[in-house]
C-alpha cells in the first residue's frame, strides 16, 4: 500500500510542476499583450490561467498534508516521540473533519456544475470543480497514512 501511496505522491508533484509550467504560458501572454501591440489580447488567457491557478492550489494542498508541510504552531517543541504521535493524531482528526467537508461540499459542487460550460473555452466545469473532492478524497488517504505512522509510534 505505501509503494501505491508513494506513486501517487509522486504522480501529484509532477502535476503540480506541469501546472505551474503550463500556468506560466497565459499569464506571460496577458503581461505581454497587456504592455505591447505585439500580440492580440487574448481573453482565454486568464480563464485558463484562473483554472490552473486552481488546480495549482488544491495540488499544493494534497502534496502539503503527505507532506505535513502546512503552517503548525509548535506549543510543545520538545515533546517525546509517543506525546508527538498523540498530538498529530489530534491534530490529523481535525484536518479530517476538514478533508470530510471537502468531499461532501466538493460533491455539491460537481453536482452544481454538470451541465455547466465555462464562458469562454467552453470547457466542462466539472473538470474544475473535481479538485475539491479530489482533495478531500487525497487528504483523507494521506491522513491514513498519517494515523498509521503515528498509532505505529504509540505502540513501539
Amino acid at each position: 500500500m505505501k509503494r501505491i501511496i508513494d506513486g501517487y505522491h509522486r504522480l501529484l508533484t509532477w502535476l503540480m510542476v506541469a501546472t505551474v509550467a503550463i500556468l506560466i504560458v497565459p499569464v506571460t501572454l496577458q503581461i505581454i499583450s497587456r504592455y505591447t501591440a505585439l500580440i492580440p489580447s487574448w481573453i482565454w488567457t486568464e480563464e485558463l490561467s484562473r483554472f490552473l491557478f486552481i488546480w495549482m492550489v488544491m495540488l499544493g494542498a494534497m502534496i502539503g498534508i503527505r507532506e505535513h508541510s502546512h503552517f503548525e504552531v509548535d506549543l510543545w517543541p520538545e515533546l517525546g516521540p509517543k506525546p508527538a504521535a498523540v498530538l498529530r493524531i489530534v491534530s490529523d482528526l481535525c484536518v479530517l473533519v476538514f478533508a470530510l467537508v471537502f468531499v461532501w461540499w466538493g460533491i455539491q459542487f460537481v453536482r452544481f456544475g454538470w451541465d455547466q460550460l465555462s464562458e469562454l473555452a467552453e470547457l466542462p466545469m466539472p473538470w474544475i470543480f473535481v479538485a475539491w473532492p479530489l482533495a478531500g478524497i487525497t487528504w483523507v488517504l494521506f491522513l491514513g497514512e498519517s494515523f498509521a505512522q503515528s498509532w505505529r509510534l504509540l505502540r513501539a
